[in-house]
């Protein structure tokens, strides 16, 4: 991976097992591998410069090198929560590969975009980028796609 590529696209659902069926199914893409996620397990997470409360089923899987996510918001009040009110479901963002993120934040900075949301999971840290007016209802990330824990199950199993 070099720095700037799509690593992820992620699509907002109000029923995960409902999406990875419909995925598997009609679009053959899969197997899901699933996670609950939220204050338990997800360090230095921050909502709006304040400690983060909500939590969140993902499923995830590869597709030609891009990750697909599944999002369902469980509980809470996040980014996510925000954009299901001003759009509906569907897609939500594309995560940007970058080996420094810290570096790259500061650059998106002076470019005027502000971290939203963000933490850790793993080795894995993710920041959410104020993208989405400018860039017409889509959300940046910026991650190191580091290693995460197992998943809490598959789909199929």
């Amino acid at each position: 991976m070099k720095d700037g590529d799509i690593i992820q696209i992620a699509h907002l659902v109000s029923s995960l097992d409902d999406a990875m069926e419909h995925y598997y199914h009609v679009c053959h893409i899969g197997p899901w591998d699933v996670y609950t996620y939220g204050p338990h397990n997800i360090k230095n997470s921050l909502y709006r410069g304040k400690p983060a409360e909500h939590i969140y089923k993902i499923a995830v899987c590869w597709v030609n090198g891009v990750q697909m996510e599944l999002m369902q918001p469980i509980s809470g009040y996040s980014i996510y929560d925000e954009y299901i009110e001003k759009h509906g479901y569907g897609l939500h963002h594309m995560k940007l590969y970058f080996k420094d993120c810290r570096e790259a934040i500061a650059e998106y900075e002076k470019r005027g975009y502000q971290v939203v949301q963000s933490g850790n999971i793993g080795d894995d840290v993710f920041y959410y980028l104020d993208t989405e007016e400018r860039f017409q209802g889509a959300v940046i990330e910026l991650g190191n796609a580091g290693a995460i824990p197992e998943p809490e199950s598959r789909y199929p199993a």
